[in-house]
């Protein structure tokens, strides 16, 4: 096996998969780029006994042709024909496995397999009937499907109601990696920055390692920034239009979506979201904005006490965030534009909101550096009219935990405004809620805060970035 940084919980179910004495049919899916075909192949390397990868826009004929000549380079043999249909296809497939009825599991990979299922090509009645009645009837075979177009995979898989209607033994959905896997996987490309450096770099590109892999190590943190987005010829350039072409069927109410979610830093509600947008409510909505958070574009943040209908919604993915503040309209600014602009009051105001929406995908790693991560616990967002709390952490041992998030390059000193600010906070929350807990003020900072009379009164705990680098 190659050297698969982090991903222990996908390794644990995978493992599981080997280990156990039935057939598995894993359904992997997540956003383009994110490694899923890097997983499997490195993961099962030794053994896959058959892939197949689909081909974007390929005809039927192009599919089935790909399907048989893998075959045939299998099996070092020309008696396999190329395939007519997708029965015949699996028929011949079925022929093939035949070989492998004793021994360790054997796994089937299919790769971008809803680029596979052309219009009326049958090919996922074949599937469905491969799957049920001849792999179910083994011990010892692992058919994994991947695909990136998750509107594909979560309502013909994931929710398919027909021949493959719970059958899916394990679904694993692969998001970008979080701060420690990407601080190994730069390590293990050579490339160290600190971590202040690495907080930047993944408020603009996130977790997604095919753009992590784009780094240069003989570059700063800001030149490669510059180099990747705002460069003629840079790779995520205009990353953003092809990923949402080649993710979803109807892309353009997807983006739109989007589009309307990064206006705002704090989140909208559903109703709001569909009255800025201009949408049209209903159930070809829900679909969309579950396949953005299915996607990890997307992620939805309960309401205190888990009143559904103020639910905030937030545009979570850091670079289409960050395309859509700068790079959309930067584009040709050539040479040097990033270190131009990350030093604006532009910049300096969006990145406290990014950090914000970075604190909030780790929160797990802030509750294990509170200690509380033993304690139960909800974590939820709050506001009225006069205030807003993005993290609220709600403990079973009368405790609440209102979290503040600030991203400075230096030490953070609480002023007479921030104090006034927070001491209106905690007094909104308790009229509010009518909570007769504790309230804790947590800072979440860089580099620490400047101890002085108002933090003394305050701050309850503080936390560095550095937290949000544990595994």
């Amino acid at each position: 096996m190659g050297k698969i940084i982090g991903r222990n919980l996908e390794q644990a179910l995978l493992k599981e998969a080997m280990d156990n004495d039935k057939s598995e049919l894993i359904a992997l899916y997540g956003r383009r780029r994110v490694g899923k075909t890097y997983l499997i192949r490195e993961y099962f390397k030794a053994s896959i006994v058959f892939e197949m990868t689909g081909l974007f826009g390929g005809s039927l004929k192009d599919q089935l042709d790909t399907f048989s000549k893998e075959l045939i380079k299998r099996t070092r043999k020309t008696e396999f024909e190329t395939a007519k249909s997708w029965f015949q296809a699996f028929t011949m497939l079925e022929s093939y496995l035949d070989k492998f009825k004793s021994g360790s599991k054997k796994v089937i990979f299919i790769d971008e397999f809803p680029w596979i299922a052309t219009p009326k090509s049958k090919f996922l009645i074949a599937f469905e009937n491969f799957w049920n009645t001849y792999c179910t009837k083994r011990d010892n075979l692992i058919v994994v499907i991947c695909g990136s177009a998750a509107s594909y995979m979560v309502q013909k898989i994931i929710k398919n109601k027909g021949g493959l209607h719970n059958r899916i033994t394990r679904k694993i959905r692969l998001l970008p990696f979080n701060l420690f896997e990407t601080e190994q996987f730069l390590i293990n490309n050579g490339i160290k920055y600190t971590r202040y450096d690495l907080v930047q770099i993944y408020m603009a590109l996130g977790g997604v390692p095919h753009y992590l892999e784009k780094l240069n190590k003989g570059l700063s943190s800001s030149q490669n920034i510059d180099k990747l987005c705002f460069s003629k010829d840079g790779v995520l350039n205009d990353e953003f239009n092809q990923l949402f072409a080649s993710l979803f069927e109807d892309s353009e109410r997807h983006m739109k979506l989007i589009k309307t979610l990064s206006k705002t830093n704090k989140g909208l509600t559903r109703n709001e979201i569909i009255n800025q947008s201009r949408l049209p409510s209903g159930g070809d909505f829900s679909i969309k904005l579950e396949e953005l958070i299915e996607s990890g574009f997307v992620t939805d943040y309960p309401y205190y006490q888990n009143k559904k209908q103020l639910t905030l919604y937030r545009l979570s993915d850091e670079y289409s965030r960050f395309y859509l503040k700068f790079i959309e309209n930067n584009k040709n600014g050539g040479d040097g534009t990033w270190q131009k602009l990350y030093s604006t009051q532009s910049y300096l105001s969006w990145s406290g909101f990014a950090f914000e929406t970075l604190c909030l995908k780790h929160i797990q790693q802030i509750k294990k550096a509170l200690r509380i991560d033993a304690i139960y616990t909800t974590s939820s967002s709050w506001f009225n009219e006069n205030a807003q709390v993005d993290m609220l952490i709600d403990r079973s041992d009368n405790v609440m935990h209102l979290c503040e998030m600030k991203f400075y390059n230096s030490e953070f000193a609480i002023d007479k405004s921030y104090y006034l600010n927070l001491k209106n906070k905690i007094t909104a929350l308790q009229q509010d809620t009518k909570t007769r807990k504790n309230i804790f003020v947590t800072l979440i900072t860089t580099y620490g805060i400047k101890e002085n009379e108002y933090s003394k009164e305050l701050v309850h705990s503080h936390l560095e970035m550095a937290v949000l680098f544990s595994n």
